[in-house]
């Protein structure tokens, strides 16, 4: 990865990190901080080390979660996709056969 060193701050501490798109970067970290910050919000008693790996559970599972949808949408898009096909076959076919009959 060869971006812009830029520095951000996640749950107090700042870090420099390197990415492609600056915005999108500080994007990511945003959302890193959110969700430590929600985690230890609710639980915090709990060391730094434990809200860390229970806010990398949950953005997993986002991240999967949204995975198993866009999988979802492309096999819809897909068994559409062949539904107009098979639609646009048929039509061709019966304007074929008519120009042969007239």
């Amino acid at each position: 990865m060869n971006g812009k060193s830029i520095k951000v701050k996640i749950f107090g501490s700042e870090y420099p990190l390197r990415g492609e798109n600056e915005d999108f970067t500080k994007k990511i970290a945003g959302y890193v901080d959110t969700m430590i910050s929600t985690i230890h919000e609710k639980i915090p008693e709990q060391p730094p080390l434990t809200v860390a790996v229970l806010s990398a559970l949950n953005i997993t599972e986002d991240l999967m979660k949204e995975r198993e949808r866009n999988q979802q949408a492309l096999t819809h898009l897909e068994t559409e996709m062949i539904k107009l096909s098979n639609y646009l076959d048929n039509c061709l076919e019966v304007d074929a056969d008519d120009a042969k009959s007239a």
